[in-house]
């Protein structure tokens, strides 16, 4: 599939061990709408986040201000799709017979993005500042060029540039590889076809999930559990859950857990969302 295609294009051109051998990073393909259609193989931890981010991108731009070529890089926790700043989201149009009609996407950790500690790990961060650049959904690449200034201010920034710049123009390269296997595709079957095979595909997957809820038992189901600190001492963290299960729907509820810590261990939406 594309997404395959761009998930190895991705590691096999990528400079940092993290992503060619830990495999810590994920592709996909989402239609026009930011719906998921496929995504590769890759940290569990990102299914489901890439659809957040390529959402960022439309309501940030609309359909009529990203063009071909053009690449949005996204990395801001306070925002869809977003983990922590070393995960870098990369998302790119993709078009056909002039009219965007998917989105390739790929989150990939990249080993240091800034920020007060080598790798921009830091386990004593009390701000978000500390922990490196923040990108919130900008222009990367327009028609197909760098934008130099934001490649001017990853190379100050960051300790390792010719590393990061290495992932960074790997990643956005198996975008490309996505948006030519897609082209592909629409040549050969046509766009009105792959249009409506995603709907019955999407349409199905529903069905799907909705038969795998019957076989669950129903009711309310509730627990908790504490974490021993933020790491920067303290109090225990509260976390707690119910889960409400139904004919259709599945409902997750973290009503009651622990408030926001000073320490470096709170989670952003996107990361609830895909765990």
């Amino acid at each position: 599939s594309a997404a395959e295609q761009m998930f190895v294009a991705f590691g096999r051109t990528s400079r940092s061990s993290v992503i060619y051998e830990v495999l810590d990073y994920g592709c996909a393909v989402t239609d026009a709408r930011a719906r998921m259609i496929a995504q590769a193989n890759g940290i569990p931890a990102f299914i489901g986040v890439l659809t957040d981010a390529v959402k960022e991108v439309i309501n940030k731009f609309g359909l009529d201000g990203i063009g071909e070529g053009d690449v949005v890089i996204l990395n801001d926790p306070y925002m869809g799709g977003a983990t922590h700043q070393n995960d870098v989201v990369l998302v790119m149009p993709v078009f056909y017979e002039g009219h965007p009609i998917m989105f390739a996407a790929s989150k990939g950790h990249w080993n240091d993005i800034g920020g007060k500690d080598p790798g921009s790990w830091s386990p004593d961060a009390t701000e978000i500042y500390q922990e490196g650049l923040q990108f919130p959904a900008v222009k990367l690449f327009k028609n197909g060029k760098e934008v130099q200034g934001i490649v001017d201010i990853l190379t100050r920034n960051i300790r390792i540039p010719e590393m990061i710049l290495g992932d960074m123009r790997a990643q956005a390269a198996s975008l490309q590889v996505a948006a030519n296997r897609i082209t592909q595709i629409c040549d050969k079957y046509g766009l009105d076809t792959v249009l409506e095979s995603i709907e019955i595909y999407l349409e199905q997957g529903k069905q799907e999930a909705l038969e795998e809820l019957k076989g669950l038992p129903k009711g309310e189901f509730t627990a908790q559990e504490y974490i021993d600190d933020d790491g920067l001492g303290g109090d225990p963290v509260l976390v707690k859950v119910k889960v409400t299960i139904t004919d259709d729907e599945f409902i997750v509820d973290y009503t009651g857990t622990g408030k926001t810590c000073r320490g470096p261990i709170n989670a952003p939406l996107s990361v609830v969302i895909s765990t």
